[in-house]
């Protein structure tokens, strides 16, 4: 579903399973969750960027107990997405 859902924005939709991240108010920051062989996976990434989509993390979902998102992940999808704009800035069409 992942490889779906990306190749959906790259194209310019929206995949029905992507949701905006909470914690990333208007940012254009998605989030995929899928199950495999009894393990849960996230992937998010931004369409915030024109004619750009970009991955900012995706990782096994290790906790049984709730489905917040840790600190450390946030804190580092934050950071990426600050780097995004910046790659966008400087090679953008």
């Amino acid at each position: 579903m992942v490889g779906a859902a990306l190749n959906t924005a790259q194209l310019g939709g929206k995949h029905p399973a992507a949701k905006p991240l909470k914690g990333f108010k208007g940012s254009g920051v998605l989030e995929i969750v899928d199950d495999f062989d009894r393990d849960t996976y996230r992937a998010v990434y931004t369409v915030r960027f024109a004619d750009f989509v970009y991955v900012l993390h995706a990782f096994q979902k290790k906790s049984k107990k709730g489905i917040a998102t840790p600190k450390s992940d946030l804190d580092l999808m934050k950071q990426r997405l600050k780097d995004a704009g910046q790659h966008y800035r400087t090679n953008k069409r």
